[in-house]
């Protein structure tokens, strides 16, 4: 017979004579472990009742698994990139690329889309140095913008804006719904994982570093850390990440076209994740993109044409309504520091 205890800082284990016995607070988990079952279980409840619903939770999960590392970068660099997509671009034009000409499955393309997103972001890693305020911020948001015109001019290698077709499936049983099932606990997994990762990283002796250099450059570097080297860490590491999901969104669909995913509009839905969520919390991003995406489907199930004017408006009052976030609300009942607080300069 197993007997467990749970006591407010331990948890006790008992079967056949022994003894297993954990030091931790069940309040430091409790809270996620429930948010983590829900989140397992919505797949299922939406699998019966609607396709919709479900391809809405896989948005979900992918806007989440956006946001994440796009705070880690924001947290290790001290500034806020604009330009996440270019990532997802470089990620999902990859997979497509390789999956059309050589007949490649996901579990093929995974590996080459990876790489590509990481010397990418290596290439462009010493903006994160040279750039500050306001000119960092541009040359990020050039940078999908520059890639979707780079698409246009060469229609023969990426098909502009009618995008690539052909793309080998990421899941294929012969049942539509079971497929967005099955994608659906992908992209979750890809989600808790990334937020299993980033909470790692951050509460780590690197998190603590991150944390000095988005205080205060110069006091950083006089303890003796290397800044420039945390920063192209910091933005490379979380570039490959977001390169994954342009990956997923090119075998998800079958299809991927930059037009899609490169715009400005796209980038301001992933910002408005993060901020909406909670001002770049990990755990917020969470909450953003459930929030983004079931309001994006509900406004255009009920408001039609008019949806895009009315999906701002919302998001618009609710930015300065709520300028901790929805996640802000949870925690002034139930602080806890779940990440060092952002001073993003100027």
């Amino acid at each position: 017979m197993v007997d467990v205890e749970i006591k407010r800082d331990r948890i006790i284990i008992r079967c056949k004579g022994k003894k297993w016995d954990w030091i931790l607070e069940p309040r430091y988990w409790r809270n996620t472990l429930i948010w983590s079952v829900f989140l397992i279980l919505f797949p299922i409840i939406s699998y019966f009742v609607s396709p919709i619903l479900l391809n809405t939770v896989i948005s979900a999960n992918l806007y989440a698994a956006i946001a994440i590392p796009l705070a880690l970068m924001t947290l290790g660099t001290g500034r806020m990139n604009f330009g996440p997509n270019f990532f997802i671009g470089v990620g999902g034009y990859t997979a497509a690329l390789l999956s059309i000409a050589y007949g490649w499955g996901p579990l093929a393309t995974l590996p080459l889309a990876v790489i590509a997103s990481l010397v990418s972001a290596l290439l462009f890693s010493p903006l994160v140095i040279v750039a500050r305020g306001l000119y960092y911020v541009l040359l990020t948001l050039l940078l999908p913008l520059v890639f979707m015109e780079i698409t246009f001019i060469y229609t023969d290698t990426f098909k502009g804006d009618v995008g690539l077709a052909g793309i080998k499936t990421l899941v294929s049983t012969g049942t539509v719904k079971l497929n967005f099932l099955i994608a659906a606990f992908i992209s979750m997994f890809i989600m808790l994982l990334y937020l299993w990762v980033v909470n790692k990283v951050i509460k780590s002796r690197y998190g603590l570093i991150m944390a000095a250099i988005n205080d205060g450059e110069e006091v950083a570097q006089g303890i003796g850390v290397n800044i420039n080297k945390v920063k192209i860490l910091a933005f490379v590491f979380a570039s490959g990440m977001i390169g994954i999901i342009g990956w997923f969104y090119a075998h998800y669909f079958g299809t991927f076209a930059g037009i899609t995913y490169l715009p400005l509009s796209f980038m301001i839905k992933i910002l408005l994740v993060i901020f909406i969520g909670g001002r770049a919390q990990v755990f917020g991003c969470i909450v953003g993109g459930y929030f983004i995406a079931f309001l994006e489907m509900i406004l255009i199930v009920t408001m039609g044409p008019i949806q895009p004017v009315v999906f701002a408006v919302i998001l618009t009052v609710l930015l300065f309504a709520l300028p901790e976030g929805l996640f802000g609300l949870y925690r002034k009942r139930r602080y806890r520091e779940y990440m060092p607080t952002l001073h993003v300069r100027r």
